[in-house]
C-alpha cells in the first residue's frame, strides 16, 4: 500500500473515522480507500473474543477458549522460552479467529499488593517484567499478530483509575514504572502500545506528549499506534495531538467531529492526523498481508500447554521435614472447594470463557491414591461453616497427611477495585488452624493473584503458592504434590508479613484524585532488603526437590570504565537425586555514596536445567545500565564511580558468592555553585582546596597565623560537622567580615572555574 497516496486521497473526515473504533473491538473501514477494518481482542493469558453483545468488563460472554496461568504466574518462570511459547500459542489462537492484535501484555509494576489487577501483572521488578513482556511479545508476533503492550504508564491500582493523578518524580519513573516498557518495547517491538487511564503529575496519559512521543517514539524508537485504554480518552484533539493515535472504543463519532474541527479552526495540525492514520494503516496493513484463513486451534493442545506452563510457575515456598512429594501409599486428606472448583484466572476483561478445565480431583482420578475429600469452607464468604469444618478435621484425623487447597475466591480480587488487606477469607484461615489441632502434616495450596498473608505458615509444613494457574492447573498441582514434576517456580514478589510493612502503605491508593509515589524507587524488595526487614518469603524465593550448589563466581576484569560491559560467570551444579531447574539471579550492589540507592537491584536472571550430578557455567553480560540510575541533572543514566559488588544468588535474600568490581565514571559531572552550595560539596576535591581555605578559615574565625582556642562548649568534630553542611553565604554573616556577596561572587567564580577545567 502506498501510504502517503491513500491518505493524500483520503477527506478529512475519513482520516478523522480511522482515528477511533467502529465499536468494542473493531477499527473502522475507508471503503473509499478499500481499507478494511481488523479486530482487536482482551487477553494478555488467552483469547477473550466477543463475538456478540461486546464489552471490555468481561460481563458478557466470549467463544470458548484456552485459559493459560496469568502473568501472576507466569512470572514465577524466570523464564523468557516459556513465555515465548505460550506467546506462539496464544497468536495461532488468534490467527484462526481472525484478530489481528492482542490486548497484551499488562507490564504495570506491582506497587501494592492490594491491586486488584496484579494478577495481569508481572512483577515488583522492572528487569523480570520487561523481560518477560519481551519474550511474550515475540511469541505472539512471530505469529503475524500484534500485541498491545497495556498500560502505558504507572497504572498500578483500580481505585479511581480513570481520574487518579500519580504524583511520580521522574527517577522514579525512569527507574521502576518505565523501565518496565522499555526493554520490551526496544527489543520486542510490540505493534500497539495502550495509553493508560491515569494522570501523571496532573496530565492524562492518553495526552502526555512527554511520554507518548518525546520517550515512547523519539527515543525509545517505537513506529507503531498508540491507541487508549478502553474510555482513557479526556481531550481527543490535545490527545492526538501528543501522539495517541487510535481511540478505543469510538465515541459515536462524538470525538471524531472534534478532530475536524480542531483542523478547521487551527488548534490541530492535519499533519499530526496523518501521522496518527499512516501509522493506524500500517498496522492494518502488517495483519492483513499475512492474514491466515485456515490456520487450525488445537484446544486440547493447548490445555496441556497450559498445565506444562503452570508446572514451570508454581512455587514451593516451604517444605519441612521433606513432606513433599507426597506418598502415593498415604491416606490423604484432600480439603477446600479449590481442589474441585480451582481459582485459575481473575475476574475483568481478561476473563477466558474455558472450553474446560481440570482440577486436582479431576487429576487425581482413577490414578489408585486414597484421598478423603471435604468441602471446609464455602466460596465467596467469609463466615465460618463450623459443620464444614468438622467434616474436614475429622477427614484429616483419619489420615497420614492433609492437604488444604486455599486462596482468594472471584469477588477478593478483580479489574476494577482494590483489595481492603492481604487476608485470606476468615473460614480459610480458622480451617487450617483446626487442621493442624488434629493433624501435624498439613500441606497449603494456594490460589490467589497476589500476595497474602499467612498467620498459619510456621505451623504448616508444605506450601505451594499457584497464583493463578489456568484451565489446567489441576494436572500441574498433582504432578508437583506427587514428585511427578520438580517445581521450580520463584516468587516474582515479595510476601511481606503484613499489610503495613509494604512501602506504600501510608499512600495507597492516595487521597481522591491524588496518589503520592513518595516511596520512591524503593519498590517491593528494593525497599525490604534496603531495610532488612523480616518478610515472610523474599522476591526470588521457590524450594526445588532437589539441592543446587553455587561455586566459581568470576567476573571479566576487577576494574572497568562505566562504557565496558562485564562479564559474570557462575557455576551451578544439581547435587541431589533428582532432575531440576534453579533460577540464577545476578544483582548489583552499588557504591554507598551520594544518592539514596537500594542495598541491591536484580541486574540479570537465567534458568538452567540440571540432571542429577550435572555442573553447568552459567553466563551473563553485565551493560552500563546495570550499574547506572537516572541523573536529573545530566537527564540520563549516570555510574557513578567507585565499588560496586556482583552477587550471585537464589533469591534476593539468598546470596551465595560476591565479587566486587571497581568502576571509572567517565562522564564529567560539574556541580552549579551558588551561595547555597555547602562547604562539605566541594572540600573533597584537591582542585579547589586552595581557593576554599580561606572562606572555611573565615567561616571558623580561624586566625591566619594562629588557630583559635576553641572553648568548653565545642570540639573538632561539631566544627567539621557543622561546616559539612553550611552553606557558603555563611561567611557573609558567622564568618569573620573579610566577605560580602561581591567578594563571594568572586570565589565562586574562580571555583566554577576549577571544577569545569
Amino acid at each position: 500500500m502506498d501510504y502517503k497516496k491513500v491518505i493524500s486521497s483520503m477527506t478529512l473526515e475519513e482520516k478523522a473515522s480511522l482515528c477511533s473504533g467502529r465499536d468494542f473491538w473493531h477499527t473502522k473501514a475507508v471503503k473509499s480507500q478499500k481499507v478494511p477494518e481488523i479486530m482487536v481482542s482482551d487477553g494478555p493469558h488467552g483469547l477473550r473474543k466477543q463475538p456478540k453483545s461486546p464489552d471490555h468488563l468481561g460481563a458478557f460472554e466470549s467463544i470458548k477458549a484456552v485459559c493459560f496461568p496469568a502473568a501472576c504466574a507466569t512470572a514465577a518462570s524466570f523464564d523468557r522460552a516459556l513465555l515465548g511459547k505460550m506467546g506462539k500459542a496464544i497468536g495461532t489462537e488468534c490467527q484462526s479467529e481472525s484478530v489481528a492484535t492482542i490486548l497484551g501484555p499488562a507490564v504495570n509494576i506491582k506497587r501494592s499488593p492490594l491491586c486488584g489487577r496484579n494478577f495481569e501483572y508481572f512483577s515488583e521488578d522492572p528487569l523480570l517484567t520487561t523481560e518477560l513482556a519481551g519474550a511474550f511479545i515475540k511469541g505472539v508476533q512471530s505469529k503475524n499478530v500484534g500485541t498491545s503492550i497495556k498500560h502505558f504508564t504507572a497504572n498500578n491500582q483500580e481505585t479511581r483509575r480513570l481520574t487518579v493523578s500519580v504524583k511520580v518524580d521522574e527517577r522514579t519513573m525512569r527507574e521502576i514504572y518505565l523501565a518496565a516498557f522499555e526493554g520490551a518495547i526496544k527489543n520486542a517491538a510490540p505493534w500497539t502500545v495502550m495509553c493508560s487511564y491515569n494522570r501523571i503529575n496532573g496530565l492524562h496519559a492518553s495526552e502526555n506528549k512527554k511520554y507518548l512521543t518525546d520517550i515512547l517514539r523519539d527515543e525509545w524508537g517505537f513506529d507503531g499506534v498508540v491507541m487508549s485504554d478502553w474510555g482513557a480518552v479526556n481531550d481527543r484533539s490535545k490527545g492526538l495531538a501528543a501522539g495517541l493515535d487510535l481511540e478505543m472504543p469510538g465515541s459515536y463519532g462524538v470525538n471524531d467531529r472534534e478532530i475536524i474541527e480542531a483542523v478547521q479552526n487551527g488548534t490541530l495540525s492535519e499533519k499530526a492526523v496523518d501521522k496518527a492514520v499512516e501509522r493506524i494503516l500500517r498496522w492494518i496493513d502488517k495483519y492483513e498481508l499475512k492474514k491466515q484463513k485456515d490456520t487450525k486451534w488445537d484446544k486440547d493442545a493447548d490445555h496441556e500447554l497450559a498445565g506444562k506452563i503452570e508446572e514451570e510457575s508454581a512455587i514451593l515456598l516451604k517444605n519441612s521435614d521433606g513432606i513433599l512429594p507426597l506418598d502415593k501409599n498415604d491416606t490423604i486428606a484432600v480439603i477446600g472447594r479449590f481442589a474441585k472448583a480451582p481459582r485459575y484466572q481473575g475476574g475483568g476483561s481478561s476473563h477466558i470463557n474455558s472450553y474446560k478445565v481440570t482440577s486436582f480431583m479431576d487429576a487425581a482420578k482413577g490414578k489408585g491414591h486414597d484421598l478423603i475429600y471435604a468441602d471446609g469452607y464455602e466460596l465467596d464468604k467469609d463466615e465460618i461453616d463450623r459443620t464444614l469444618i468438622t467434616k474436614a478435621v475429622n477427614a484429616a484425623k483419619k489420615s497420614d497427611v492433609a492437604v488444604v487447597f486455599a486462596g482468594l475466591p472471584d469477588s477478593f480480587e478483580s479489574e476494577g477495585y482494590d483489595r481492603n488487606d492481604m487476608k485470606l477469607p476468615e473460614n480459610q484461615n480458622v480451617l487450617i488452624s483446626e487442621i493442624l489441632k488434629v493433624q501435624p502434616n498439613v500441606v497449603v495450596v494456594l490460589h490467589n493473584g497476589s500476595a497474602v498473608e499467612m498467620p498459619w505458615e510456621s505451623e504448616v509444613k508444605g506450601i505451594f503458592e499457584m497464583y493463578l494457574g489456568g484451565q489446567n492447573v489441576g494436572t500441574a498441582e498433582y504432578d508437583l504434590l506427587f514428585g511427578k514434576v520438580n517445581p521450580c517456580g520463584r516468587l516474582p514478589e515479595t510476601f511481606p508479613k503484613r499489610l503495613e510493612d509494604n512501602p506504600s502503605y501510608l499512600n495507597f491508593p492516595g487521597y481522591m484524585d491524588t496518589v503520592d509515589y513518595s516511596e520512591g524507587v524503593f519498590v517491593g524488595y528494593r525497599y525490604y532488603d534496603s531495610r532488612d526487614m523480616e518478610v515472610l518469603f523474599p522476591f526470588g524465593h521457590g524450594l526445588s526437590y532437589t539441592t543446587f550448589k553455587y561455586s566459581n563466581l568470576k567476573v571479566s576484569k576487577r576494574k572497568i570504565k562505566d562504557t565496558d560491559t562485564l562479564t559474570v560467570s557462575v557455576d551451578v551444579s544439581n547435587i541431589g537425586r533428582m532432575a531440576g531447574k534453579e533460577v540464577v539471579q545476578i544483582y548489583v550492589a552499588p557504591p554507598r555514596n551520594g544518592i539514596p540507592r537500594p542495598v541491591h537491584e536484580l541486574k540479570a536472571f537465567e534458568k538452567v536445567s540440571l540432571r542429577a550430578g550435572e555442573t553447568k557455567t552459567v553466563t551473563f553480560e553485565l551493560g552500563s545500565r546495570a550499574f547506572s540510575y537516572w541523573d536529573k541533572e545530566l537527564q540520563d543514566w549516570y555510574v557513578a564511580g567507585g565499588d560496586y559488588v556482583i552477587e550471585a544468588g537464589s533469591s534476593s535474600r539468598d546470596i551465595k558468592y560476591t565479587k566486587k568490581v571497581n568502576i571509572e565514571s567517565t562522564i564529567k559531572r560539574v556541580p552549579v555553585i551558588t551561595e547555597n552550595t555547602c562547604f562539605g560539596d566541594l572540600m573533597g576535591d584537591p582542585k579547589v582546596a586552595d581557593i576554599l581555605r580561606p572562606l572555611v578559615n573565615s567561616y571558623l574565625h580561624i586566625d591566619k597565623k594562629e588557630k583559635t582556642k576553641a572553648s568548653d562548649a565545642a570540639n573538632d568534630k561539631m566544627y567539621q560537622e557543622i561546616l559539612r553542611f553550611a552553606p557558603l553565604r555563611g561567611v557573609i554573616s558567622l564568618g569573620d567580615g573579610e566577605y560580602d556577596h561581591e567578594k563571594l561572587a568572586k570565589v565562586i567564580t574562580a571555583l566554577q572555574s576549577k571544577l569545569t577545567k
